[in-house]
């Protein structure tokens, strides 16, 4: 109670210089942020007292990552790829793209840089203490057991399987159905289908069959609460005032009122499914334990809510990322008839006999860089913040004060000069690519990690960025090899929003056209 009454009298103390600054400035950053999406940013924002810099970051929070790009590229000259946001009540929030910083942050000092309190307590009600949100000897647990059961060839052939089936029995089929009823279908909806319907059978390992053959889609509760739970702990991070939407959490009021609903759901299913496949695993010890969930709980750790955390955690990465990057990788593809040449080439009309799934995907080499090259343009996270432990000097020498929010920003950094080159803005997979000299086939060569973060770098590397390939590489040759992905509209130009993860926003509508002889 006495939380509550000091959060309440905070805010109330607040709001007064808030609304004296918004009025006073209200349609000069409304102007602004009109134009913004057309002029460049050439310098930092103005600062104010109590509010910092506030106004002009709120009036750009539907394009932040837009911005955030357009103020690096065109203050680097000073600022060495890194700026210094001033936030309310004198917090700093420094975002850097250079590759030095990112290893020092991900790696050289990595203990020095955890996930931090303020993304801890903004995620925790729908994560809690899963593996993406926790720091120190509870993260580190995790790794070693997920670590683990991602690394078994058994898992991966598993993987190899889901995917597979979920392929040939329901995407295929469904675009089959469209192409003959010359329907329109949102991609990035049934792609984030088909990426749950995969995660919750390899991490559960149970099918919600959210992804249907034919129309129309289902709706699941569980998937339609895990959408909404996304969203809405994501705009915690963008609360003017960081105890603004704790007052709201107390007083179950707006966003926090459906953020708990939504969140309930979630924890309810996944705690009833580990329930049973804990009572599954009791009853038959002879069961194939081939999902993450079972081996998770065979290893021994029983405790029902870091089982569940970890779950959730793992449908989060799961879902939202292979989805987001396989949606803004078949737009690219339909800009690039070129890239679609190639690729058509690589996998063949055909399956080839005896087709082995993780063998096939080894092979796609040009496929594995438009992919790279994809994500390098719209990664599916888009920034990634630490809270600093301690003070500390970064390599390019800006100053780190403890309690400091610092990102790194893997959609900036894709978008520098300094590090891709004058055609930085053109999609070109071959900008990963050799020639290997005797033969004349295609050979990848991969980026610095420090400079490409997409998968993260460091001790907290993406644990499933060769699943997410397999499966991404998958769906690419299956559908390529039978259909054209077609945007509705020709001049089509979606708009990159993020969340906890990237979107398209208001989706992508496609047709979906077989390919025929050619």
């Amino acid at each position: 109670m006495l939380q509550l009454e000091l959060s309440t009298t905070l805010l109330l103390f607040f709001l007064p210089f808030f609304f004296l600054f918004s009025i006073k400035s209200f349609f000069t950053f409304a102007t602004k942020s009109n134009k913004s999406s057309s002029s460049p940013v050439t310098k930092l924002p103005r600062s104010y007292p109590l509010i910092g810099s506030t106004l002009t970051i709120s009036a750009n929070r539907e394009r932040f990552n837009q911005w955030i790009t357009e103020l690096i590229q065109n203050t680097t000259p000073t600022h060495h790829g890194t700026v210094i946001l001033d936030r309310s009540l004198g917090r700093r929030h420094l975002i850097t793209t250079n590759p030095a910083n990112v290893q020092h942050i991900l790696k050289t000092q990595f203990y020095l840089y955890p996930k931090g309190n303020f993304s801890h307590d903004c995620l925790f009600s729908f994560l809690g203490s899963g593996i993406f949100n926790t720091d120190g000897e509870n993260w580190k647990f995790q790794r070693q057991i997920s670590s683990h059961a991602f690394n078994t060839k058994s898992l991966k052939k598993f993987v190899e399987t889901v995917v597979e089936a979920e392929l040939s029995d329901r995407l295929l089929p469904l675009f089959s159905t469209s192409t003959t009823q010359k329907s329109v279908l949102d991609l990035q909806d049934i792609l984030q289908r088909f990426a749950f319907d995969n995660i919750c059978k390899i991490a559960f390992g149970f099918d919600p069959g959210y992804l249907s053959p034919s129309f129309p889609q289902p709706e699941t509760e569980f998937a339609v609460a895990f959408e909404e739970a996304t969203q809405l702990s994501s705009k915690r991070f963008g609360s003017i005032f960081r105890g603004l939407w704790k007052v709201k959490r107390a007083f179950d009021i707006g966003s926090e009122k459906k953020l708990r609903i939504a969140v309930s759901k979630v924890r309810d299913y996944a705690t009833s499914i580990v329930r049973e496949k804990k009572k599954e695993l009791e009853e038959k010890s002879s069961i194939e334990t081939e999902d993450l969930l079972s081996r998770i709980l065979n290893s021994g750790h029983v405790d029902e809510t870091f089982v569940t955390d970890m779950v959730i955690s793992f449908i989060l990465a799961g879902r939202d990322t292979t989805s987001a990057a396989l949606t803004w990788f078949f737009w690219l593809i339909s800009r690039n008839p070129h890239t679609e040449k190639e690729i058509l080439k690589e996998i063949g009309k055909e399956k080839p006999e005896g087709f082995n799934h993780y063998d096939e995907a080894k092979d796609m080499v040009y496929t594995h860089a438009a992919l790279c090259e994809s994500m390098r343009l719209y990664p599916p996270v888009p920034s990634d913040g630490k809270e600093a432990a301690r003070d500390d000097v970064l390599p390019d020498g800006n100053i780190v004060k403890k309690g400091m929010q610092v990102t790194y920003h893997p959609y900036a950094m894709g978008r520098m000069e300094s590090l891709w080159g004058k055609d930085w803005a053109e999609f070109r997979p071959e900008r990963w690519l050799e020639k290997e000299e005797i033969t004349g086939k295609w050979k990848f060569v991969g980026k610095d990690l420090y400079t490409y973060t997409v998968f993260q770098a460091g001790p907290r590397i993406c644990l499933g960025k060769d699943m997410a390939f397999l499966q991404m590489k998958g769906v690419v040759a299956g559908v390529m090899r039978q259909f054209r992905v077609v945007p509705v509209d020709t001049g089509f130009e979606p708009v990159f929003v993020s969340y906890l993860t990237a979107k398209m926003k208001g989706g992508f509508p496609v047709r979906i056209e077989e390919r025929g002889g050619e």
